[in-house]
């Protein structure tokens, strides 16, 4: 099966206004003068052009972008242009991180509860809000408002009882101070499990590295590699060797985010469950949920959805 097709769901036009402001927002981030500015959108709209006619998903056309940036800017790939709005959002989550494990201590279902807090903290995310419009300790201070449009937390119970491996697919900087607190619930239920969660190898919006992850001290629940993605998502093919054997192997897999959810839809089978809040009227429709609400998809149930559509 070709990209193409795999992707067929995906490749859509409404992605291109939500491109466009993710752009605008990363050339205000780069302060890039008027004339940089303009060959920076240029080149955005012969990118927009091109993916009409050849499979392009809205993670292609980002990291394309965002090396234009880069070189207006004199920097190289490797260059974290949001390395500083990455530390706020770690440093706020982490002021809460306290309060929220005596939420999750006083809980009767703890596991529950700290999944609810992981999937609330997926709002962090400046792929989906620009980053000026968005106020990380307002969401952290609301994250008890919303609710799951769809929770096949049953499933994930029957498979982590059952499972002896498990990968974690993280997404954005702020959510993965969220995301070790949901780790350890899983491993004080399930001790038998050995947890590895995955990163992006390079910076990108602000999706969390494997950098990021030592630096939280995410290592201390779980074994942290590189997915090998340099894109805000996950796309199997063009990951790494290890990651992919690790995808290949892992008893259950939960993947975090949006950016997540689109890469790796058309890998969905029931070892895979889907983590996230669902930010766009379009992942919105072709879920079947509200846009806004939180999900807990099983992948074999979403993977009948994508390719009945």
């Amino acid at each position: 099966m070709t990209l193409q097709q795999n992707y067929q769901m995906i490749f859509v036009p409404d992605c291109h206004p939500c491109i466009l402001d993710q752009v605008k927002a990363t050339i205000k981030l780069a302060k890039l003068t008027t004339q940089q500015s303009a060959r920076v959108l240029k080149a955005t709209q012969a990118i927009l052009e091109e993916s009409e006619k050849k499979p392009l998903l809205a993670q292609h056309i980002i990291r394309r972008i965002t090396d234009t940036i880069l070189e207006e800017m004199g920097k190289g790939p490797e260059f974290d242009l949001y390395a500083e709005i990455k530390q706020k959002s770690n440093q706020v989550a982490l002021q809460y991180a306290e309060q929220f494990k005596q939420t999750i201590q006083a809980s009767q279902t703890p596991l529950e509860t700290s999944l609810h807090i992981a999937a609330a903290g997926n709002i962090i995310d400046f792929g989906a809000k620009n980053s000026r419009g968005l106020n990380v300790e307002a969401e952290l201070q609301a994250l008890h408002k919303p609710s799951f449009d769809w929770y096949d937390i049953k499933e994930l119970h029957e498979k982590l009882r059952r499972a002896s491996t498990l990968l974690y697919v993280c997404d954005n900087c702020g959510e993965i101070i969220f995301d070790m607190l949901f780790i350890r619930e899983i491993r004080r239920k399930y001790p038998q499990i050995e947890v590895t969660a995955a990163f992006r190898d390079r910076p990108i919006i602000n999706d969390a590295t494997l950098q990021d992850a030592h630096e939280t001290g995410f290592s201390q629940v779980a074994a942290c590699i590189s997915s090998g993605s340099v894109y805000p998502g996950t796309i199997l093919p063009e990951s790494s060797r290890i990651f992919r054997q690790h995808f290949a192997a892992a008893d259950v897999i939960i993947s975090k985010g949006q950016g997540n959810y689109e890469t790796l839809l058309p890998e969905a089978n029931e070892r895979l469950f889907f983590l996230l809040r669902i930010k766009c009227k379009h992942m919105a429709s072709l879920s079947g949920v509200q846009e806004g609400s939180l999900v807990l998809l099983n992948g074999s149930k979403v993977s009948k959805k994508f390719h009945a559509n």
